[in-house]
């Protein structure tokens, strides 16, 4: 007879379990009487519930996915890095497998850094493909940010390995692209593929930042991403712009 775990190694085991198995795990220690055991069964049927309302809110970011699935190949697209002081606009687009069942895609400002991240590596894995494209800061002070913006964009979409039949933007409509383009309102919180565009953006920018921080490190890159922070704005006053800082941005704050 196979000797009762101990109510730490059920614990660990819950720990470890991947979220397909916790209906095994319900099932197996669902009779056990400790009341250690009992509240880690909770625990597992709690987890369960939040995975059951993880998937059927994915479901509902793929209202446009369904919509326009008979177009072929669907990108989204979304932009990070309008608004920072320094350092590039970044833009992501990616088509997402029709299938696509990945979870916690949302706005990558609603996520967690570490989530991003995780996500970063399964989008960049299951997507049918992906690109970037960026505007410098010199760019960005020679055209706007607004037309820097739609050139890192438009850049993305060259990068794409495979090209798209149909867009899907967040909120804006790109000048000077013949693909087809439909524009949506929150689009990163709306849709998923927009919202794995805006992770993809998110992560490889925040990287470059936090590359940028080494070789400047007065400026707290790292830490402020290029945002107008108090600690970056007192930074900017006492060492000047960097030649990542958007002049056109500085107006002003020296």
């Amino acid at each position: 007879m196979e000797a009762q775990k101990s109510i730490n190694e059920i614990k660990e085991e819950l720990r470890a379990a991947e979220e397909t198995m916790l209906p095994t795990f319900i099932s197996r220690y669902g009779e056990d009487e400790r009341a250690g055991v009992k509240k880690l069964v909770q625990q597992a049927k709690k987890q369960l519930e939040q995975l059951k309302q993880e998937k059927r809110r994915i479901e509902g970011l793929k209202v446009y996915e369904r919509k326009y699935a008979g177009a072929g190949f669907i990108c989204g697209i979304d932009e990070v890095g309008r608004g920072p002081l320094a350092g590039p606009v970044v833009a992501g687009a990616v088509i997402l497998p029709g299938d696509c069942n990945i979870l916690y895609i949302n706005d990558s400002k609603k996520l967690s850094e570490k989530k991003r991240e995780e996500l970063y590596g399964v989008i960049m894995e299951q997507a049918v493909a992906a690109g970037i494209g960026m505007a410098s800061p010199q760019r960005i002070d020679e055209i706007n940010i607004l037309q820097a913006t739609y050139e890192a964009m438009r850049q993305a979409i060259q990068n794409l390995p495979v090209a798209p039949d149909i867009l899907l933007n967040d909120a804006v409509t790109i000048p000077q692209v013949e693909i087809p383009q439909v524009p949506i309102v929150k689009g990163d919180e709306k849709s998923v593929s927009i919202g794995a565009a805006s992770i993809i953006a998110k992560v490889t920018r925040d990287r470059l930042m936090v590359e940028y921080d080494k070789v400047l490190p007065e400026y707290g890159f790292a830490r402020n991403k290029g945002y107008g922070t108090k600690e970056h704005l007192e930074a900017i006053r006492q060492f000047g712009p960097s030649p990542i800082h958007r002049q056109s941005f500085l107006t002003g704050l020296q």
